[in-house]
């Protein structure tokens, strides 16, 4: 366990984030009594959430496939006798 005092927390808070970052528990020390603990955060670092190539998807399951105009008039139809029935 790693120790600073609040000086060191106002003036080297980029050297003390560091021990943080790499798992240690900081204690810090106002007039040379224990004052608070700076522990890491459990679950570590939120990682991004994953970027999606829905292109890329309909590629995979469509191909370079294009429909024509009578296909997307009955899928079109198709729908329709759906929301009236």
């Amino acid at each position: 366990m790693k120790t600073a005092n609040v000086a060191d927390l106002r003036n080297n808070f980029a050297a003390i984030a560091a021990w943080i970052a790499d798992g240690e528990t900081v204690t810090i020390h106002k007039r040379g009594k224990p004052f608070a603990k700076l522990v890491p955060a459990t679950g570590g670092v939120e990682r991004p959430m994953p970027r999606i190539d829905f292109a890329g998807r309909l590629r995979r399951i469509w191909g370079d496939r294009m429909f024509s105009d009578a296909e997307v008039a009955a899928m079109r139809a198709s729908e329709l006798e759906g929301e009236e029935g």
